[in-house]
């Protein structure tokens, strides 16, 4: 049905055979060429992940609802773990449906999701967050954390310690997060996503090699 890949940073691809969504893919703020994203979907989690190609498909970088392609898109406000409550939510989560299968997308976010965040989320399969930390991300506890209150089949981690990249601040190691969450882990470098009923039964860790 779809696949999904991990381009570095919180780059993350999605490919289905009527759309392509690209979720935050400035990644020149890593020191990585930007994803290109001609006719094709760029899902940004906050303003600054934003390519803003004139010819993309569509560009998502805000609460709403979509409908593009193959992809049925949620759009919910968060606030940013370096905000306070009285600044705007800058950052957004996302919900996204495709066939029978649900996905969150999760940025830079406050640790704690709220009532209202968790309902509008809802039951999800597959659950994409960063792990790195560093005062700039989710840290590998709160990102455990948010794994446990969404309660999905399957984690994608990403945002975490890449010596290729050029993060603004030190990110943890991937295994920082793997053994905080103790579930398995399995390494692939593209996921195939068939069907919701094709995802593992107990809580499994993917470790997306970067593509």
């Amino acid at each position: 049905m779809f696949d999904i890949e991990y381009k570095g940073g919180n780059g993350v691809v999605l490919t289905t055979k009527k759309a392509v969504l690209n979720v935050d893919p400035r990644l020149s703020l890593v020191g990585l060429k930007d994803i290109k994203t001609k006719e094709e979907i760029e899902l940004a989690t906050e303003d600054r992940f934003v390519v803003e190609n004139s010819e993309a498909r569509i560009i998502v970088n805000s609460p709403g609802e979509y409908e593009v392609g193959d992809f049925t898109i949620r759009g919910i406000a968060a606030q940013r773990h370096i905000d306070t409550e009285k600044d705007e939510k800058m950052s957004t989560i996302y919900r996204v449906e495709c066939g029978d299968v649900r996905l969150c997308l999760i940025g830079n976010i406050d640790a704690k999701l709220s009532d209202e965040q968790q309902e509008a989320i809802g039951v999800i399969d597959i659950l994409i967050l960063p792990v790195g930390g560093g005062g700039y991300t989710l840290d590998a506890t709160s990102a455990a954390s948010i794994v446990r209150q969404l309660e999905p089949k399957m984690v994608i981690p990403v945002h975490y310690a890449d010596s290729t990249l050029r993060y603004e601040v030190p990110q943890d190691t991937l295994d920082t997060f793997v053994k905080e969450l103790g579930a398995p882990v399995e390494v692939t470098s593209k996921f195939k996503v068939k069907n919701v009923a094709s995802l593992p039964q107990l809580l499994t860790i993917i470790e997306l090699t970067r593509s």
